[in-house]
């Protein structure tokens, strides 16, 4: 079976951290210029309440951030909410959906027919591309509570369910991933991309090994994967404003601390077991040159996160 039985505050924790990401991808298209990444669909998955809520948690929790911020922000709230947002909340969020929205529109364009979407969250790549549903099928796996939580955003917002959506309830970072979950899953044996977004941090070196190694085995030649890891520094850089120290801390804070870094020449070889070699790797000074370059506010590239497309040989 695919779906376990989790603890309530395990779907509860997703569902927050995906209604966040969705959030930063709002807060994006309604307050920055230029635009990384237009996520026109998302403000649609978050409730008013919601939103308020948020950005309230945020501008409260400033200090964590930032010591400095009532006389840097003077107690202007709008300030202290962009700050949080483009310094923490933004930068991977927005760089890792651009970088892979890219990749899947040109394998799409190669004749790509099958992408899944691992840990989906409120992910709009299917709502925001009606032009694909007769040429590409999209799969997201995530929590059942999480899928639920979506589709009841789905139907409040009037928003269709696209034909070519098809969500496939499953927790793939606790459960025993089996060879033959293709079929359990509905996929068919062609090419594939795979998408594996804020997820790898979270995971252990083995069971990241494991995991690629399955949702490969059956999956033919030239079907990849786009993915986004930390790099070896994660525990010791400290980065802009402290942000990557805050980033941790917040995982550890929040019960579902980060355990995996990695030297790209470990990747290569996590890769190479999995039968995979990677054809694309964005160091963050990559990132930075070609998602934020030339920007006059806080969004930049968080140092130790790198992006991958690897292909299966």
């Amino acid at each position: 079976m695919f779906i376990r039985e989790e603890h309530v505050m395990s779907q509860k924790a997703s569902s927050i951290t995906s209604l966040i990401s969705a959030f930063a991808r709002a807060y994006h298209v309604e307050h920055d210029e230029p635009l990384i990444f237009n996520d026109f669909a998302a403000r649609e998955l978050i409730t008013s309440q919601e939103l308020a809520d948020i950005g309230k948690n945020m501008t409260q929790g400033i200090h964590f951030f930032h010591p400095d911020a009532d006389r840097t922000f003077g107690g202007q709230s709008d300030r202290m909410l962009k700050w949080i947002t483009q310094v923490q909340l933004a930068p991977i969020t927005l760089s890792r959906a651009a970088y892979s929205e890219q990749v899947i529109l040109q394998e799409t364009a190669l004749g790509l027919k099958q992408v899944v979407i691992l840990g989906a969250g409120m992910d709009t790549f299917a709502v925001r591309h009606p032009e694909l549903e007769d040429t590409l099928e999209v799969f997201e796996v995530d929590l059942p509570s999480t899928q639920q939580l979506k589709r009841e955003r789905l139907h409040q917002a009037k928003l269709v369910i696209p034909r070519n959506l098809h969500f496939v309830p499953m927790d793939f970072t606790r459960d025993k991933v089996s060879v033959d979950w293709t079929d359990a899953a509905g996929l068919d044996k062609v090419k594939t991309l795979f998408t594996l977004l804020g997820v790898s941090y979270y995971l252990s070196k083995s069971d990241i090994s494991r995991l690629m190694y399955h949702i490969f085995t059956e999956m033919p030649a030239g079907s990849s994967i786009v993915l986004d890891y930390a790099d070896e520094h994660l525990f010791q850089e400290k980065g802009q404003y402290h942000r990557v120290e805050h980033m941790v801390k917040m995982a550890e804070m929040g019960g579902e601390p980060m355990q995996s870094c990695f030297t790209y020449k470990e990747m290569e070889q996590l890769m190479e077991n999995a039968g995979l070699l990677i054809y694309e790797h964005l160091t963050p000074g990559d990132i930075q040159h070609r998602y934020f370059r030339d920007r006059t506010d806080h969004l930049s590239a968080f140092e130790t996160i790198h992006f991958i497309h690897a292909v299966k040989k």
